[in-house]
């Protein structure tokens, strides 16, 4: 039985994935889909332009003065890069904090050549390489601003955590007692719902003045230009979210997620993408992006040649040959 993408080695299918895709409009209607657009989803990093709204209401944004690169690497899953390890240092200047007051643990940033450097200075890991150092960041300034305990700003009885389900349960029009929550990556709580609500929030991220009546509508028109504006801080070199936002030129905003996550809003059609892979892989969610991408019309010819990488996207062996190729086959279904 086909799977929606297929991976090849020469000619043959070695391995393959099945996958879930939502799409949906500010109003919250289903446009299209395929497999379970209900599914149960743990949307992780792609939530995080979500959790900035929080910061947002709180005024504590405003009242630092962050620049709209300081706002992109509150949304961003960054790569580790010198940018975006100083641009959250200039964040946690500017609140007067020091790096060791970021909870979000560390890991090897995906920069690797900025890492060697590193431990050849003889200089250790710390917070702010985290991916999600931006998103703590953002998280401590509301917490300074509104005065509110430092120490455990990440649980989920906490404040500014509370504000955030808030910000959830309206942007994706979901209840915020119905939110399934667990652990993230990073430690702070992490929101699972289906996979449909999570399409609906994208959409009103790229078109928040299509929703009449949302509280959140400048709020949401400020994160979502700040992405933007400045695709790299989101994501990094290479990467499939800030070359996506830098090839539409603004049209699209993109934010991925951890297990095989992708979400997109556009601008121009309204619509709202959110996809998840089921077996968390996330090779297949950037595959299979670009195809609903061409599938609704929203990528043309220019688009395409720019972003071929990321349409069949090569698989590569140690000596960076390519010697297969990572290909969709699946139809979206279109709802009345």
């Amino acid at each position: 039985m086909a799977k929606a993408v297929s991976v090849y080695r020469g000619t043959y299918v070695e391995s393959t994935h099945d996958i879930h895709v939502a799409v949906a409009n500010v109003d919250g209607n289903l446009l299209y889909s395929f497999g379970d657009s209900n599914r149960f989803t743990f949307p992780r990093s792609s939530m995080k332009p979500f959790q900035a709204i929080a910061l947002m209401e709180t005024g504590a944004a405003d009242e630092f003065q962050f620049e709209e690169a300081d706002l992109s690497v509150i949304c961003s899953s960054h790569s580790g890069e010198p940018f975006h390890l100083k641009r959250v240092e200039s964040i946690l200047h500017k609140i007067k904090l020091q790096e060791d007051c970021l909870q979000c643990g560390t890991h090897i940033p995906r920069d690797i050549k900025n890492y060697n450097e590193l431990i050849r200075a003889g200089g250790e890991l710390s917070p702010k390489f985290s991916n999600c150092s931006g998103k703590h960041a953002g998280m401590l300034a509301a917490v300074v601003y509104k005065g509110e305990d430092l120490k455990t700003y990440r649980e989920l009885n906490h404040p500014h955590q509370q504000r955030i389900l808030n910000a959830i349960e309206a942007v994706c029009d979901f209840k915020r007692d119905k939110l399934e929550i667990s652990v993230d990556g990073c430690g702070v709580p992490v929101h699972g719902l289906p996979l449909d609500r999570v399409a609906i929030g994208f959409s009103r991220l790229a078109n928040p003045f299509s929703c009449a009546g949302f509280k959140h509508q400048n709020n949401l028109e400020r994160l979502r230009r700040a992405m933007v504006n400045y695709p790299e801080l989101v994501a990094g070199t290479d990467r499939f979210d800030t070359d996506l936002m830098r090839v539409f030129k603004g049209r699209l905003v993109a934010k991925g997620g951890a297990e095989g996550v992708q979400c997109i809003g556009d601008t121009k059609t309204g619509v709202g993408i959110a996809i998840k892979v089921e077996d968390g892989n996330n090779r297949a969610a950037t595959v299979a992006a670009m195809e609903v991408l061409l599938q609704l019309g929203i990528c043309d010819e220019e688009q395409y040649s720019l972003l071929e990488h990321h349409i069949s996207a090569p698989v590569l062996n140690a000596r960076n040959e390519k010697i297969g190729v990572i290909k969709p086959q699946f139809q979206l279904l279109q709802h009345n």
